[in-house]
């Protein structure tokens, strides 16, 4: 189903106050039920990364992360098996994986064994068992379960997404036995920023003239797009000129 511009402004509107969990999701379809369950979770999580990256600063002062900390202290020493991490994300309107990030870090800071590093962070988030603290270790895999918009297990299921596409693509051009060459032939000629497809000979749809194809496993808005044409587009179009020429 084609999405106007109306219903995208609708659905944008009604995710503004729904918080960063599979519930809110699941009153996104029953919202909009004509819509895909895909174009539905692209949109809320761009929605939701905006917003993250609006309050970034909010959460991250030396002064709120000590505090997020202290409360999932006392709060675990109550009752460890309460999803204390997880509440505390949803009370301070926080993503899960970011609070289970800001709470190990500062866990680690006290830790004389651990070295605190981006690195050591990242591997403890994608592998739980890795945090020498188990109730510590539990707590962030609730997180990283439990967050539809960040954390390791999101960017899991982003890149295969972007796989998936990219291969059915590829299959649509060989189907339509349209010839074109794939960003790794066009790294091997020497091309450090090529986009996933350049059609050898260029074809016309609904009017435009197709050179290229650049696959994208996210929802194409209006600042996405300023985005993507800042940081790649541009440089595709010189690009694809120069390989249509050789």
């Amino acid at each position: 189903m084609i999405l106007s511009k109306a219903q995208y402004d609708e659905i944008v509107k009604f995710i503004t106050v729904l918080s960063c969990s599979r519930q809110s999701l699941e009153k996104l379809k029953l919202r909009f039920p004509s819509q895909s369950q895909c174009t539905l979770l692209s949109i809320f999580s761009q929605e939701y990364q905006k917003w993250m990256k609006r309050t970034h600063a909010n959460h991250h002062t030396p002064e709120a992360m000590e505090t997020y900390y202290q409360r999932y202290h006392s709060r675990v020493m109550e009752n460890s098996s309460a999803p204390v991490l997880l509440e505390l994300a949803n009370e301070v309107d926080l993503s899960p994986a970011l609070m289970a990030r800001i709470v190990l870090e500062r866990f680690l800071q006290d830790q004389e064994s651990v070295s605190v590093s981006k690195v050591v962070i990242n591997s403890m988030l994608r592998d739980t068992s890795l945090i020498p603290d188990r109730t510590l270790a539990n707590q962030v895999f609730q997180c990283t379960l439990n967050d539809c918009c960040y954390g390791p297990l999101v960017d899991c299921i982003k890149h295969s997404i972007g796989h998936e596409h990219e291969v059915l693509l590829r299959e649509k051009l060989l189907e339509h036995q349209l010839a074109f060459l794939e960003e790794d032939q066009l790294r091997d000629k020497g091309y450090d920023k090529t986009p996933d497809f350049i059609l050898e000979v260029p074809v016309a749809v609904e009017g435009h003239i197709i050179h290229w194809i650049e696959s994208k496993a996210s929802f194409g808005d209006e600042s996405s797009h300023r985005a993507y044409l800042q940081e790649q587009f541009w440089s595709y179009w010189n690009r694809t000129k120069a390989v249509l020429r050789h």
